[in-house]
C-alpha cells in the first residue's frame, strides 16, 4: 500500500521545507545533476511536488499522492497516478529514470528496480537518490525517525543496499555522488558534491541498462564498489 498520507496532509509543511532548506535542496539538486544524462525522454517516480522534475525537464512522473500531483502540475510536470512497483509504461519506453527519496517509502524495493531496468531502453540509466543509513547524519535520521511526519514509516537503505538492488537487477558500471554533510538545519551555502560515497547523508548513485541486454536470467554484478565510466545513452 503507497505510503502517501503525510504526504497528502502535509503538503504545505512538505513545500515549505524547500523554501526554508534552499542551501540543502541545492546541494541535492547539484548531486542528481551531476550524474543526470542529457536526455529528454525521461521519467521520475514518486516525483512529489517536483522540486527534481522541474528543474531538470523531466515532464512526466508518477506520483501516488494526489496533492503532490497537484502540485507537480504546477510545475508543469504531467504527474500520473502510480506506484514505483507497478509502472503504467510498456517495456523500453524512456532514455532515463529517477528517483529521489522514494525507495526507501515503496512496499517492494527489489520489484521498484527491476520495474526502472524494464521501462528504460538498452542503453539508459536509472539515478537512484537516497539518504544513506550509514552515513553520520543518517544514523541520526533513523534514530528520530518515529518522530518525523514524513519519515516514520521509511525504511532507509545504504548505499552498498541500493548497489546490491540495482547489480542484481541487470544494472552495470556503477557511479555515486554525495552530498550534506552537515544538518540541513544549518547549511547556509551549498555543501559541496564529491564523488563516492560514505560521508553525506544525501547520495546518488546512477547505474546503466547494458546497450545489448542479456537474458533475464543472466543477473548483475551483486554488490559491486568499483566506479566506472558511464555508457552511451541509446538514441531512439
Amino acid at each position: 500500500m503507497p505510503k502517501t498520507k503525510a504526504f497528502e496532509s502535509n503538503t504545505d509543511s512538505y513545500e515549505a521545507w524547500f523554501e526554508a532548506h534552499q542551501a540543502a535542496y541545492e546541494s541535492e539538486l547539484r548531486a542528481v545533476r551531476e550524474l543526470w544524462p542529457a536526455v529528454a525522454d525521461s521519467v521520475e517516480i514518486g516525483a512529489g511536488a517536483g522540486h527534481f522534475a522541474g528543474p531538470l525537464g523531466i515532464k512526466t512522473a508518477i506520483e501516488p499522492a494526489a496533492a503532490m500531483r497537484k502540485a507537480a502540475a504546477k510545475r508543469g510536470i504531467h504527474a500520473v497516478n502510480g506506484v514505483a512497483e507497478h509502472l503504467p509504461f510498456p517495456e523500453a519506453r524512456f532514455d532515463a529514470v529517477l528517483m529521489v527519496t522514494v525507495l526507501c517509502f515503496v512496499d517492494d524495493p527489489e520489484r521498484a528496480v527491476r520495474e526502472m531496468y524494464r521501462v528504460l531502453r538498452p542503453g539508459g540509466c536509472a539515478v537512484v537518490g537516497i539518504l544513506d543509513r550509514q552515513s553520520d547524519l543518517g544514523q541520526e535520521y533513523e534514530r528520530g525517525r518515529s518522530s518525523n511526519v514524513f519519515y516514520q514509516d521509511a525504511r532507509f537503505f545504504s548505499t552498498m543496499d541500493v548497489h546490491a538492488l540495482l547489480s542484481e537487477s541487470g544494472f552495470v558500471d556503477l557511479e555515486s555522488r554525495q552530498t550534506i554533510f552537515r544538518s540541513p538545519d544549518v547549511i547556509q551555502v551549498p555543501d559541496p558534491v564529491e564523488p563516492g560515497y560514505g560521508k553525506g547523508v544525501f547520495v546518488v548513485i546512477r547505474g546503466w541498462k547494458p546497450p545489448h541486454v542479456p537474458p533475464t536470467n543472466s543477473g548483475g554484478r551483486t554488490g559491486e564498489r568499483k566506479e566506472h565510466a558511464p555508457a552511451p545513452v541509446a538514441r531512439a
